[in-house]
């Protein structure tokens, strides 16, 4: 089988709650009301992955989840959205991942995370043919040692690496060095170059990444260092209900755009649009658009 997408990376049950407000500490709003709370899949490789599935790519997931319900249910929510999940640990008396995340009146989010160290990824069984065979390989920081191995044998076979980078370690510059098209979250070029002006930073990041260079920019959208070309493509705006995922649905329009051929505001155009509609559903996968959304708000810009 060959591959569109193998992604290798995080997976988790999400915890979402809804409420007016935040809480805050020490005042009146120290207790809010929840309007609504519902437990759904997500983590940033699997919603990456579900969103890629949903635009009609062919994809396969590898990552680690524990040997309970909430492993059994990632597995099979994936599963019935047509993703491969034969390569899915299930890591016996180690619960599965959760994330509780608050949301408030105008869908911004704050996420509190568990994850067992014990839950990684052993880069000795990664599945090494299907990595090989994919046109692409997505990988995110949360399990480095498989991620770094992972985009070495994709970039040694010849396949296009995207990644989803939201801190920075010892191992990050390795990291980058095997990433084909780093995209980062809008805080990662600062804290890797000490330019807090996006250009700027990107054009610093240049001197250690010859490729093309992407950061989300939340609500003022994307942006991309092709060559020495700067490129900026503004969000769309929507009614956001939950922003939860749309980095990771962001990424999925990105990889759709690039395996389609597109140039790069067009790639990037189509992002923002996946990560849009997405923000006007609730959850991280759960929250995935189907592709007519994403054209729809594609045809609003033209």
């Amino acid at each position: 089988m060959t591959w569109d997408v193998v992604g290798i990376g995080a997976s988790c049950i999400d915890h979402v709650c809804r409420m007016p407000v935040f809480p805050e500490a020490g005042t009146d709003r120290s207790k809010i009301r929840l309007t609504s709370e519902v437990r759904m899949c997500g983590g940033q490789t699997a919603t990456a992955l579900a969103a890629c599935q949903s635009f009609g790519l062919r994809t396969k997931y590898v990552g680690t989840v524990g040997q309970d319900d909430d492993g059994a249910r990632i597995c099979g929510e994936l599963q019935a959205r047509g993703i491969d999940v034969a390569d899915v640990a299930r890591m016996p008396d180690v619960a599965t991942a959760t994330a509780t995340i608050l949301i408030d009146g105008s869908g911004d989010r704050l996420v509190l995370w568990h994850r067992d160290p014990r839950l990684v990824t052993d880069p000795a069984r990664l599945p090494l043919d299907a990595i090989g065979s994919a046109r692409l390989v997505h990988v995110d920081d949360v399990d480095e040692a498989a991620a770094i191995a992972a985009a070495k044998a994709a970039r040694a076979a010849g396949a296009a690496v995207t990644c989803d980078i939201d801190h920075v370690t010892a191992r990050t510059d390795e990291f980058l060095s095997h990433v084909s098209v780093p995209i980062f979250a809008e805080h990662l070029p600062r804290l890797l170059t000490g330019e807090s002006e996006t250009e700027r930073a990107l054009r610093t990041l240049r001197r250690r990444h010859p490729g093309l260079l992407v950061v989300t920019l939340g609500a003022r959208g994307a942006a991309a260092l092709d060559g020495d070309a700067f490129v900026h493509v503004p969000a769309f705006r929507v009614d956001a209900v939950d922003t939860t995922g749309a980095g990771d649905v962001f990424r999925a329009g990105f990889i759709l755009g690039s395996l389609t051929g597109l140039p790069i505001a067009d790639t990037l155009r189509m992002a923002n649009a996946a990560a849009a509609a997405k923000c006007m559903r609730l959850g991280a996968m759960g929250g995935v658009p189907p592709i007519d959304a994403v054209r729809v708000l594609l045809a609003r810009a033209h």
